[in-house]
């Protein structure tokens, strides 16, 4: 199947995005040298406080994947009818802008999608009738769309299957996956696969379960299945997908460790920040809910290093709740500050691939509306995409307040990550730093760089919120101007503010900004 003339041979196929280094201001990063920086403040330089960053440009404390930031498309469009929209000229624009990704199919439905080789299976088998096959069904022309999309797109897709097929002793029937693999096969698709989704939910959801060791016999069934096929027999498995590690996840996910932890090629997971709680925009602000995901990155990563220590590990599902969101808030601006910092925390603590729940449809957790324009988190992504490498850089900082009050930590609400800048944004040349900062705080913060950042050009991309409506806003600007599409075709060039060589950065209120340390020469920046 063609691609929409949409394929624009163009948009550059920026880096995944890389990791970054959350900035502790009372005491210097962990990741770089515990010594202050011994710093005077400089007179020149008024203002409540003032922030002095240096960044490690010697070797990259993390590496992690360059489909870093990856998409999820669930299998709901199938019953909501959106499937034949993939094949639209505007959404393979808007998917190709953040590529190199993976494309993860699967969600809520996954466990009740059944494949059958066949155009019209109601009419040829005289089947229950189109209802069911709409909601249930998957056929092979569904199949093609979705590839076809992906390729298009420049995205890898990772296909999950229905694990709730069950024989009568609860191990897993694997007829209907080998007849989609097989069907894939004869195509030459390039495909990843998974089985299941979240299956530690298996009896809310249909009151059967599977626990972890039987799901781990099921994987290892799968990749059986899968050296059987030529096409398949080195294609990579992921999985399990577990929901939030709880205690019984974390039962669940060792159980399943201990049978296939060498079987797939990536651990995954998935996190919601909130049950259906937000209630209003400052919500979004807490840091309490930003550092919500810290823990749980602990906890899965010891699991994974008792039985298969150097295992990838990936977040395979994040969105700001697990209900689709909440409209003119987990679609607004202000749902951005939860997004960047799951990205910084994920790639600082050596998660390799972040998939974000959803590109299209879901909910209001998705990056594009149902009208195919960009919110403002697919504008964020894409300038992660195209600024941010995959080598993760430590900083030092040194914080200096003049009235320092007690309870007012400013490393809370002022986050600061620095990557190598993407080899694919050719603007810059090799050995160029990003820098990417949050600033929760109701007033402007100072930084001023030091050490080897000292005296560089910098270009500066700061996003803000456009029109009336404040962090409220589906709107963006960069630098002072709307981003919008050209047309159907085209992503809006992206354009720099550059500032002065030596100027102190003015982080606005309630703002998250990149910043390019342009000809920095460093080290680990110089090779791929």
């Amino acid at each position: 199947m063609p691609c929409p003339s949409s394929c624009p041979p163009g948009l550059l196929a920026l880096m995944a995005p890389g990791l970054a280094l959350m900035a502790a201001f009372s005491v210097p990063s962990q990741a770089g040298d515990r010594r202050a920086l011994p710093v005077e403040k400089p007179s020149s330089v008024k203002g409540r406080t003032l922030i002095l960053l240096d960044v490690n440009t010697k070797s990259p404390v993390r590496i992690i994947s360059e489909n870093f930031l990856s998409l999820q498309l669930d299998p709901s469009i199938i019953h909501d009818g959106w499937l034949d929209f993939l094949s639209s000229r505007r959404l393979v624009t808007l998917a190709r802008g953040l590529a190199p990704a993976f494309l993860r199919f699967a969600g809520k439905r996954t466990d009740f999608l059944q494949f059958h080789n066949v155009k019209n299976p109601a009419k040829s088998r005289g089947g229950p009738g189109p209802d069911y096959y709409l909601k249930n069904y998957e056929d092979a022309r569904s199949l093609d769309k979705l590839y076809n999309f992906a390729d298009c797109s420049g995205l890898h897709l990772i296909f999950a299957l229905n694990a709730l097929r069950r024989n009568p002793n609860n191990s897993w029937n694997s007829s209907n996956a080998l007849s989609l693999l097989k069907y894939s096969a004869s195509k030459k698709y390039n495909i990843s696969w998974e089985l299941g989704n979240e299956p530690n939910n298996y009896r809310t959801l249909i009151g059967r379960s599977v626990n972890g060791s039987q799901l781990g016999k099921d994987y290892t069934q799968l990749r059986s299945l899968m050296q059987l096929i030529r096409t398949y027999s080195r294609a990579h498995l992921y999985g399990p997908n577990i929901g939030r590690p709880r205690k019984n996840v974390i039962a669940f996910l060792e159980g399943f460790m201990k049978v296939a932890g060498g079987t797939v090629d990536a651990v995954t997971w998935q996190h919601y920040y909130i049950d259906g709680r937000v209630a209003k925009v400052t919500d979004f602000l807490k840091t309490r809910l930003l550092d919500t995901l810290s823990d749980q990155i602990r906890k899965i990563q010891k699991v994974v290093n008792t039985y298969t220590p150097g295992k990838k590990i990936w977040l395979e599902g994040v969105g700001t709740t697990s209900a689709g969101g909440m409209n003119n808030l987990s679609d607004s601006y202000a749902a951005g500050f939860l997004w960047l910092n799951t990205l910084g925390l994920l790639a600082s603590q050596g998660i390799d691939v972040v998939v974000r729940h959803s590109f299209l449809d879901h909910g209001h957790n998705h990056l594009v509306d149902q009208n195919f324009n960009p919110l403002p988190d697919y504008w964020l992504s894409l300038l992660y995409k195209r600024l941010i490498g995959p080598k993760v850089l430590a900083i030092h900082v040194a914080g200096l307040q003049r009235k320092p009050r007690p309870g007012r930590v400013i490393r809370d609400k002022l986050r600061i990550y620095a990557h190598c800048t993407s080899y694919h944004n050719h603007n810059y040349v090799r050995g160029s730093i990003t820098l990417y900062i949050i600033n929760l705080h109701r007033s402007r913060k100072k930084i001023k760089l030091a050490g080897t950042l000292r005296d560089k050009i910098v270009h500066q991309y700061l996003l803000q919120p456009y029109g009336k409506d404040g962090l409220h806003s589906k709107l963006v600007q960069l630098n002072g101007q709307p981003l919008a599409m050209v047309d159907d075709g085209t992503l809006p060039e992206l354009k720099p503010r550059p500032l002065r060589a030596g100027r102190t950065l003015v982080i606005p209120p309630l703002t998250m900004s990149f910043y390019v340390v342009k000809n920095v020469n460093a080290l680990a920046c110089r090779y791929r």
